[in-house]
C-alpha cells in the first residue's frame, strides 16, 4: 500500500492527468459560453418567464432521462471516448440551441445538450477516477476544480463575444469547434485498456464456517444499497447548495438586504470562488484526514456559516455566508462520485452513474422548492435549505472513507 502511495507516477499516467484535466475544463467552458446568450436568446423568442423557465428546464431534464445509459456506454466504449463523443455533441446542441428561431427547437437542443453533458460527467469522472487509482493519491477535486476554471473562462469568453458584438452563432461555432479539437487531442493521450482490473479472488481458507453463499451476497446487496442511498443524499446535498448560490444568492441580497447590484452578484461569486479554492486544497486535505473527516469538516462549515448569516442577516455577513458554504461543500459530490465508482458488487460504472443522475435532481427540484417556500415565508427562510443540506451530510458521512491507516 505505501509503496503504491509514494511511488512515482508513470510518463503515460502523467499525460493522461492533463487529458482529464482539459475534458473537465472543456466540460466547464461550454455550456458557459450559452448562459450569457439567454437574456438575447428570450427577447428574440419572445416569450414569457413562464415559458422561459420550461424551456431552460429542459437541460437538466435531457440529463436526467439519458443520465442512466451513461454507464452502459462507458462499459461498451470506454470511458474516454464517451466523455469526449459526449462533449462533441454536447457543443452541436449548444450551437442549435443559441440559433434556434422557435421555443421548441431550443428547447430540444437544450434537451440534447443535457443528455449529452450527461455522458461526458459521468465517463470523465469514471477515467478521472482511473487516473488517480494508478496514482494512487485523490486527484478528482482537482479535476472538479478545473471544471470551475473552465466554466468561468466559457462565461468570460461570451461577455467578451457580447461586448464586441459578435453574433450568437459565430460565436458559438468558435466554442463548438475550439473545444471539440482540444477534446479529440485528449482522447490521444488518455489511458487504454479495461476501466477496471479483473477482481481478485475470494479466499476462503479462514479456518472459520463462512456463512452460505446467498446469504452473504445478499447481506452484501442489502449494505450496498444503503450505502449507494447514503451517497446520493450527500452528492445532492452539494447540488442544492450550489444551486442556492446559483439561482438565489442575487435575488437574496438585492431585494431583501437592498444591496446593490454590483454588490448582489457577490454572493454567487464568493460561492463559486470559495469551491474552488475548497477543490485546489481538497486533495491534500483528504489524503491527510480522509473523506469522511473532510465532508464532516465542510458540511460543518457551511451549515454554520450559512446559518449564522440567516440568523444575523447583513450585507457582508451573507456574501461570507455564501463564502462558507461553497467551500465546505466543495469536496462532496467528487466524494460521493468516488466512493460509488468502487462499491463492491456493482457493474464499473454503475453506481458512478446512479449518484451522477440522481444528483442532478437536486438541480431541477431545488428552485421551484426554494420558490414555493419563499412565496410561502419568505427568501430567508427558503434559503435554510443550505444549513439543512450541511447536517443532512453531517449524517450520511459515515458510509465515506476514513483516513488510511
Amino acid at each position: 500500500m505505501t509503496v503504491d502511495v509514494l511511488r512515482r507516477p508513470a510518463p503515460a499516467d502523467r499525460r493522461a492527468r492533463v487529458a482529464v484535466a482539459v475534458l473537465f475544463f472543456t466540460n466547464g467552458a461550454l455550456f458557459a459560453n450559452l448562459l450569457p446568450r439567454y437574456p438575447q436568446i428570450k427577447a428574440d423568442l419572445g416569450i414569457g418567464n413562464a415559458a422561459y423557465g420550461l424551456a431552460v428546464a429542459a437541460f437538466p431534464a435531457g440529463a436526467i432521462a439519458a443520465g442512466l445509459a451513461a454507464g452502459i456506454l462507458v462499459r461498451r466504449f470506454g470511458s474516454a471516448r464517451v466523455a469526449v463523443g459526449g462533449t462533441l455533441l454536447t457543443g452541436a446542441g449548444i450551437l442549435v440551441a443559441g440559433l434556434a428561431d422557435s421555443v421548441v427547437v431550443f428547447a430540444g437542443a437544450l434537451f440534447l445538450a443535457g443528455a449529452m453533458d450527461a455522458f461526458t460527467d459521468v465517463a470523465q469522472n469514471a477515467h478521472g477516477l482511473r487516473v488517480q487509482r494508478r496514482y494512487g493519491r485523490s486527484l478528482i477535486n482537482s479535476f472538479h476544480a478545473i471544471w470551475s476554471i473552465g466554466a468561468v473562462t466559457g462565461g468570460s469568453m461570451a461577455a467578451a463575444a457580447i461586448a464586441v458584438g459578435v453574433a450568437r452563432g459565430p460565436h458559438l461555432l468558435f466554442s463548438a469547434a475550439v473545444f471539440a479539437v482540444a477534446a479529440c487531442v485528449a482522447l490521444r493521450y488518455c489511458l487504454p485498456g479495461p476501466e477496471t482490473e479483473a477482481e481478485p479472488a475470494v479466499e476462503t481458507g479462514t479456518g472459520q464456517d463462512p456463512a452460505p453463499l446467498p446469504t452473504r451476497a445478499a447481506a452484501a446487496g442489502l449494505r450496498t444499497g444503503w450505502v449507494l442511498a447514503a451517497l446520493v443524499l450527500i452528492a445532492t446535498a452539494g447540488t442544492l447548495v450550489e444551486d442556492a448560490g446559483m439561482s438565489w444568492a442575487t435575488l437574496y441580497l438585492s431585494d431583501s438586504l437592498h444591496a446593490t447590484a454590483a454588490l448582489a452578484a457577490s454572493g454567487y461569486v464568493a460561492l463559486v470562488g470559495a469551491q474552488f479554492v475548497g477543490r485546489i486544497v481538497g486533495d491534500r486535505l483528504v489524503d491527510r484526514f480522509g473523506q469522511r473527516a473532510v465532508a464532516r469538516s465542510g458540511a460543518l462549515i457551511a451549515a454554520v456559516g450559512m446559518g449564522l448569516a440567516l440568523a444575523v442577516p447583513t450585507v457582508p455577513g451573507t456574501i461570507l455566508g455564501f463564502a462558507a458554504a461553497g467551500f465546505g461543500v466543495a469536496t462532496l459530490v467528487p466524494a460521493a462520485m468516488h466512493e460509488a465508482d468502487e462499491l463492491p458488487g456493482l457493474r464499473p460504472g454503475a453506481g458512478l452513474t446512479l449518484v451522477s443522475w440522481l444528483m442532478r435532481l437536486g438541480f431541477l427540484l431545488s428552485p421551484p422548492v426554494v420558490g414555493l417556500v419563499a412565496d410561502a415565508t419568505s427568501l430567508r427562510v427558503g434559503l435554510l435549505v443550505v444549513p439543512l443540506a450541511g447536517l443532512l451530510v453531517l449524517l450520511c458521512a459515515g458510509v465515506l472513507r476514513p483516513r488510511r491507516g
